[in-house]
């Protein structure tokens, strides 16, 4: 059973299975995924708040082993099964442990995507208002307020966003995803490049610099692990069904360990290049002061305006900026609505058309309700927390995390680590095997247990992160 049995089943599937025509259009796929707002604005404020260059190497480490496992697992699996979650976890049995474990991988897409929409929404407004001229009405601390509790105009942009996404998604895995992702992803880094040299050259940025990259140990804490991994977690599109779903759509000629690696060094590069644009910048703007930087969620939309309308040429930059986050929300937020309308496809047998407008009818009633969540709907709350907020928590620190305990379950006691080693060997030579095997069996659903246990007690107020 662990394998054979999902053999004729997808050999009878790839007939019919979207594919990506190259492995760099595959590459810069998942690389598009992994690259969103987690990583322009999660991962530098993440880094300030918990030891700055101590954190940046705890990251590294995290990324080579534990995300490293992770990618090629779900990846492989995807391959294997030539299915999206639910459907790779039925090919090997019926009960309803395997179909939880493939249905909790593919709704975190499909409740993530519509309020991923609505941030979306909030930084075209952003960018318009940057292309217009407005970099001082931006800085003002009440513009962000004002401006979510705007229903109409939330909405309006939230729609604007949606239509994008949909546009991509409905022109197909080739003509869609793979055309854009090629397009986007090296405009993505010459942005990216473009204001990092733009803010690490600003008088007073390079103790920015130095604190965002050399390691001090003194600064060292169990929970600058803990962040990391998360972190790590997030920003590598792990748990969301999204790898599954990519890995279904490559050929048994892509080298999954070496398309890994490229995901891995691209993604670290574009978290690095967020944190050289926005750590060395906000510590010129503040004069040192890292707490500046601890702003969380608000300091891509409070903070950062600030800086750009105390610089010189702050609405060039501010409308690089906005464009760069922009390009990385959008390539996030197509994977995220590809991974739903796989799911739908592969579990309804209906074709892409009308599996497109399922989702779009989700997004339209979940994002909605997240875009209303500080106007109209205020007054609503879902555990003491609004629509977006509790969709967040919910998605981001539990089910991700669970998730990714049933992947290894899975592997571990149904599919067989020699079955998924078998797989990526069709095409690699595997020298990570070992850390692999060693990682999968001991550390990873540990590792896994702890970001679930933390979140959730950080949210509950059981301790402080």
């Amino acid at each position: 059973m662990k394998n054979t049995s999902h053999e004729t089943h997808s050999d009878h599937a790839a007939h019919n299975r979207s594919r990506f025509s190259s492995r760099l259009g595959y590459v810069l796929a998942v690389a598009g995924s992994a690259v969103g707002l987690g990583n322009i604005w999660r991962f530098p404020y993440l880094a300030a708040r918990y030891g700055g260059g101590i954190f940046l190497l705890v990251y590294l480490i995290l990324v080579v082993t534990f995300g490293f496992v992770l990618i090629v697992s779900e990846t492989a699996l995807g391959r294997m099964t030539r299915k999206s979650p639910v459907g790779a976890f039925a090919v090997f049995g019926k009960s309803p442990a395997f179909r939880f474990g493939g249905w909790i991988n593919a709704v975190v897409p499909m409740l993530i995507a519509p309020y991923y929409c609505v941030i979306g929404g909030w930084v075209i407004k952003y960018l318009v208002e940057y292309m217009r001229g407005n970099t001082a009405l931006l800085a003002a601390d009440s513009c962000f307020p004002e401006f979510i509790a705007d229903s109409q105009t939330v909405e309006l942009w939230f729609i604007v966003f949606s239509v994008l996404v949909f546009a991509v998604i409905l022109a197909g895995v080739r003509h869609g995803i793979e055309r854009v992702s090629k397009i986007m992803m090296p405009l993505l880094v010459l942005l990216a490049v473009f204001v990092s040299i733009y803010s690490v050259t600003r008088p007073g940025a390079m103790e920015g610099v130095r604190y965002f990259l050399i390691p001090n140990f003194e600064h060292f804490s169990w929970m600058t692990v803990v962040a990391a991994m998360g972190q790590m977690f997030y920003s590598l599109s792990i748990a969301m069904g999204i790898l599954y779903t990519y890995g279904s759509y490559i050929g048994k000629d892509v080298d999954i360990e070496v398309s890994t690696k490229q995901v891995e060094i691209f993604d670290t590069a574009i978290a690095l290049l967020a944190g050289m644009m926005i750590i060395p910048a906000v510590f010129a703007f503040s004069g040192g002061d890292p707490d500046t930087l601890q702003a969380g969620p608000s300091l891509m939309f409070i903070t950062i305006p600030k800086v750009f309308a105390s610089m010189g040429f702050g609405g060039i930059a501010g409308t690089a900026f906005f464009l760069l986050v922009l390009l990385a929300a959008l390539t996030s937020a197509i994977s995220l609505m590809e991974t739903s309308v796989s799911t739908f496809t592969d579990e309804l047998g209906w074709n892409r058309k009308a599996c497109c407008l399922l989702m779009a009818a989700i997004t339209l009633i979940l994002g909605t309700a997240s875009a209303l969540g500080y106007g109209f709907l205020d007054y609503v709350r879902i555990f003491g927390m609004q629509f977006l907020d509790f969709f967040d928590f919910i998605t981001n620190s539990v089910m991700m995390p669970l998730a990714a305990l049933s992947t290894c379950f899975f592997i571990l006691r149904v599919v067989g680590l020699k079955a998924v080693s078998d797989e990526i060997r069709i095409s690699s030579q595997f020298r990570r095997e070992k850390l692999y095997n060693f990682f999968m069996r001991y550390l990873a659903p540990v590792c896994i247990a702890i970001i679930l246990f933390s979140s959730i007690a950080s949210v509950l107020g059981w301790i402080s992160m």
